[in-house]
């Protein structure tokens, strides 16, 4: 929830952008890759397997994140985790951040100091050694967070999504359905007409705040991917969009069919294919293989019909799709 502003908190218009940018490099630690780090026209980031893994991401206010319900500390953790993830599906050790603000005027610091702890402290959980090294600072009437990833392979191949083979077993690290549960809350309980409202700790119900912390604050296992790189995974893949969704996509690029049991994958077997912002970690591998972190949800079959089964009939479940599903009001 927002913070208070404090008596020496003045708003972002009210400084300069060295300053903006002073307050958020002191906040910032080093990157274990970093031969250049914040300072310069550029960031310098050594690859030792002679390869980089990049991605990017983008949040932005209203679609992606309500200040109603999110800290400036919770959109930085999240910001950083949901590209640590990226990485880490294509098995690779996630090395370092390049972050773009496009930030209101009348923002607090504050707000931007601890989006600024929130990036640190989950690359400290989730990747230790990666960091922030860079972006860019611009003002905007919509708050916007863009983040680039880089990872080192380390000599691994990358493991895509296009790998997985007929008698794979397909595994998930990570929880399915509870951000999506999160989510549900936070729009069904802390609204009052179509505004947010902050959350009511109090007001949750057992469970509740883990699932809130899994839609607001999620910690993908992150250290898995190159795990299971290593452990021989055939394909993989971040659940970003949905369980059904993503398989779909696995299936469609690997040319096969994915099999899903219903029986693993707990109580709420709709909220576990069709809710999205899981970020767990979707694999396959050679029958006889599972790494520990993973638990087996299915099979790779042959290409058939449909790119999905679950318990052996299509999955009419669809997942997130921001054109279809986007709500667009703010707070």
């Amino acid at each position: 929830m927002p913070s208070r502003p404090r008596d020496d908190d003045p708003t972002l218009g009210e400084l300069s952008e060295g300053e903006i940018l002073r307050a958020i490099l002191a906040r910032t630690a080093q990157a274990t890759h970093a031969l250049i780090g914040p300072g310069d026209d550029a960031a310098v980031i050594a690859a030792p397997s002679g390869s980089v893994v990049a991605t990017t991401d983008t949040l932005v206010h209203g679609p992606d994140f309500r200040l109603a319900w999110s800290s400036g500390y919770d959109l930085g953790w999240k910001a950083a985790a949901v590209n640590l993830a990226d990485v880490a599906a294509m098995g690779a050790r996630p090395t370092a951040l390049l972050v773009a603000l496009a930030v209101p005027r009348d923002l607090r610091l504050s707000f931007v100091e601890r989006l600024a702890d929130g990036f640190r402290e989950a690359c400290a959980a989730l990747a230790p050694g990666c960091a922030v090294v860079g972006g860019d600072l611009t003002v905007s009437d919509v708050l916007t967070v863009a983040v680039t990833a880089l990872g080192d392979l380390e000599g691994r191949a990358p493991v895509t999504r296009s790998g997985a083979r007929i008698g794979d077993v397909v595994a998930v690290a990570g929880e399915l359905g509870h951000a999506a549960q999160g989510l549900a809350v936070l729009f069904g309980r802390f609204r009052e007409g179509d505004q947010p409202v902050p959350v009511d700790a109090a007001a949750l119900a057992a469970g509740e705040s883990a699932a809130l912390a899994a839609q607001l604050r999620p910690s993908p296992p992150i250290g898995l991917g190159p795990f299971a790189a290593t452990a021989g995974a055939t394909a993989m893949m971040d659940i970003s969009d949905g369980l059904a969704l993503d398989a779909r996509r696995m299936a469609a690029a690997s040319e096969v069919t994915i099999a899903l049991d219903s029986a693993s994958l707990g109580e709420d077997t709709l909220r576990a294919l069709a809710g999205g912002e899981d970020h767990a970690l979707l694999a396959t591998f050679p029958a006889g293989i599972l790494p520990p972190g993973f638990r087996v949800i299915g099979a790779v079959a042959p290409r058939g019909e449909h790119d999905l089964l679950v318990d052996g009939a299509p999955a009419d479940v669809s997942g997130w799709d921001p054109y279809r599903d986007w709500d667009s009001t703010s707070g």
